[in-house]
This record gives structure tokens, sequence and C-alpha cells, in this order.
């Protein structure tokens, strides 16, 4: 499976997503609608970006009882998007019951990938806050072993952590890493960042990149720039 750029769209409503969108002409880079966008907007936000030709990742992060995300994954397949996940730290039984509910009648499904630790968390937070206190890497590589267990493509994860998953669960089991700044940038508010060529040596298979082209001043500029440093 080839690399590619999945662009953040953490807008707060349709008119600034479409907008956005609209700078692209003649192309349909790979999109995500997070939670801000798809609470604001609902269902038909998605409908709307993949009539337009987009490559949808529908992250909502689902964690609850497996009974529940799998109902809950049953209606978002009927959304035909093309990947999405759940928390891994939702456990196995948790997410053999996405994969379910995610399937439909004749086999197929999207991507199904687990978040391991949000790139917000560094090693503090996770002893301080979370109470686990095993080096992070060992964390989001026993994350990644328990996705792949439960029947999942892959995982979302640091792009600091890319090799060691690839190494733990193969090279065909996804690493979506979001985390991506160019060099010299600020960090905002994550912790395990690094670039996008950066991470195309560590082998992410898709990097997710927010800011860096949302709020870049030529948008279109920075998201030909992710392309060639991560897919050239």
């Amino acid at each position: 499976m080839g690399r590619d750029v999945i662009i953040a769209c953490d807008f707060p409503g349709k008119k600034e997503t479409l907008d956005f969108l609209d700078q692209f002409t003649g192309r349909k880079p790979f999109v995500k609608i997070g939670m801000e966008l798809f609470y604001a907007e609902g269902p038909d936000i998605v409908r709307e970006i993949k009539a337009r030709g987009h490559k949808i990742f529908l992250d909502l992060k689902l964690h609850d009882i497996p009974h529940t995300v799998e109902k809950a994954m049953a209606s978002l397949a009927r959304l035909d998007v093309d990947m999405t996940n759940v928390h891994a730290a939702g456990t196995i039984e948790m997410m053999k019951a996405a994969r379910r509910g995610l399937t439909k009648e004749d086999g197929s499904r999207p991507i199904l990938i687990a978040v391991t630790q949000l790139t917000s968390t560094g090693q503090d937070q996770l002893e301080q806050d979370l109470m686990i206190h095993e080096p992070i890497g060992d964390v989001v590589t026993h994350y990644a072993e328990n996705a792949k267990t439960a029947g999942l493509d892959g995982v979302v994860s640091s792009p600091l952590e890319a090799a060691m998953i690839h190494e733990a669960c193969g090279t065909d089991f996804l690493t979506v890493t979001p985390g991506i700044r160019f060099a010299g940038a600020a960090a905002d508010d994550q912790t395990r960042i690094t670039t996008p060529a950066k991470a195309k040596e560590i082998g992410s298979d898709y990097i997710v990149v927010g800011r860096p082209i949302t709020q870049a001043e030529d948008p279109v500029a920075a998201y030909e720039r992710c392309l060639a440093d991560f897919c050239g």
C-alpha cells in the first residue's frame, strides 16, 4: 500500500471546511474528519465531502463497551468512509466488536485502526495521569499487538514508534501517524513529533497533518511540500 498524506480538516463547520477544500483545484486529497467537525455538522458533512471525491478518515476514536461500539460501527459503516478508528485501550474484545460492526454483509469494510497513545501524551503524563509505569514505546507496541490480535489493519501512533510497531506486527500492519511538523515549526500541543521526511524514513504508512497545512499562508503549497517530503 502506497504512502499518503491525510489532511486533518479540524474546522468548526461546513463553510470553513469546504472553502478550504475548494483551494485544491484538480486535486482530491485524503482528508480526516474528526470530532470537532463531525459533532458540529453530523453525518451529512461526511457524505458531502465523499461525494466530492475525497477519501475520508473518520476519526471518532470510539471507546465504550463492546456492544455499544459494535452498534455504533454498524451505523458508521453506512457512511462509506475509507478509514475509521477506536481506542486500543478499550480492550481486544471491544476492537473485535468494532470490526464486526463495521463489516458489511458482503464482507467489505473500511480500514480499521486503533489509537495507541495520543501524540500529546508523554512519559510523564502516562505515569502520573494514567498510572502506566512502562516505557511509552513498550505500551504503544503492546497496544498495537492487541489491535493485530483483534484483526484490525493498523494503529495510530506517534511516527517515532512506527518502526518498532512494524517490527512487532509486520510491515503490512499500517501505521497512521499524526504529530507531523515541518522542521523549525512550533510543536503546539503535540509532544512526540517529527517531520514528514523523518516519518518516511522511520516507516510511517500515512501521516496526518493538520495545522502545518490548514493554517499555512498557502495551504496547497504546504500540502505539496508534505507530499514531496513523505511520498517522493
